[in-house]
């Protein structure tokens, strides 16, 4: 799979995270369904590797299912194992590269973005994007111009506008997407944030 190939093309990366297995799981599928393609369950959510398990045999082998919050290469080994066919970090890990899938590797300074990509990072999770929100992103652009970014925190739909727009290969969205389906909310209310998040994607004006 070439993440950035996918992640250029459907520009949205819908990150899953809750206290519900059972919840986070169909938080997963309703996602898919709402034609969300990239999605990306968090390790820190409650009994992950299942969820991913379970996930990947529903969704198939093809379905772009990663594992974040990535902090080690023994979490890299149990991600895949369950299945996860990418990974995200929250930070700068080492020993991931060997594990021969995309990597999308959290950074935030100059240096740590450089230091990413000496990791084999394939894209660069600009993290926490809050702290600098577009306007660092379009900075960046300059001395990075190669570099495929994606900011992740606290991008609701204007803020993934304002990324895109500057540059951003796509955007990370967690809470202001999901809400809390992944801890047994509303479905229905997922599905119109959703609706909402792939109008944006598409540079449509909502």
């Amino acid at each position: 799979m070439n993440l950035v190939e996918s992640l250029r093309r459907h520009r949205l990366l819908a990150i899953v995270r809750g206290k519900d297995p059972v919840a986070a799981l169909r938080t997963v599928h309703t996602l898919v369904e709402e034609g969300i393609a990239v999605v990306e369950i968090s390790l820190t959510t409650a009994d992950a590797l299942t969820v991913i398990r379970q996930a990947r045999a529903a969704l198939g082998p093809d379905a772009l299912l990663g594992a974040g919050t990535v902090r080690s290469a023994a979490d890299a080994a149990r991600a895949i194992d369950a299945g996860a066919s990418y990974l995200v970090t929250p930070a700068l890990v080492d020993e991931l590269a060997p594990y021969g899938v995309p990597l999308l590797m959290g950074a935030l300074t100059p240096s740590e973005i450089e230091a990413a990509l000496a990791r084999g990072a394939d894209a660069v999770k600009l993290f926490p994007g809050s702290v600098g929100g577009p306007g660092y992103l379009r900075a960046l652009r300059d001395p990075f111009p190669e570099v495929p970014f994606v900011p992740v925190g606290g991008v609701d739909a204007p803020a993934a506008r304002d990324y895109l727009a500057r540059g951003a290969l796509a955007v990370g969205v967690g809470s202001p997407l999901v809400g809390d389906a992944a801890d047994g909310g509303d479905l229905d209310q997922l599905r119109v944030r959703a609706a909402e998040f792939r109008t944006v994607a598409a540079g449509d004006t909502p």
